[in-house]
């Protein structure tokens, strides 16, 4: 991310919720990745 981008999500409210909506779908994503290829929903752990 470019520090443009970073200064317009701090001026921009709206902007904000939409990244951090994306940086939840990707972690979502990535544990969902990590169940159906592990079994495990924390891998490595029990």
């Amino acid at each position: 991310m470019k520090n443009t981008e970073q200064l317009a999500a701090i001026s921009n409210p709206a902007l904000a919720e939409r990244l951090n909506g994306w940086a939840a779908m990707m972690g979502f994503w990535a544990l969902v990745g990590a169940y159906v290829s592990t079994g495990q929903i924390i891998p490595g752990i029990a």
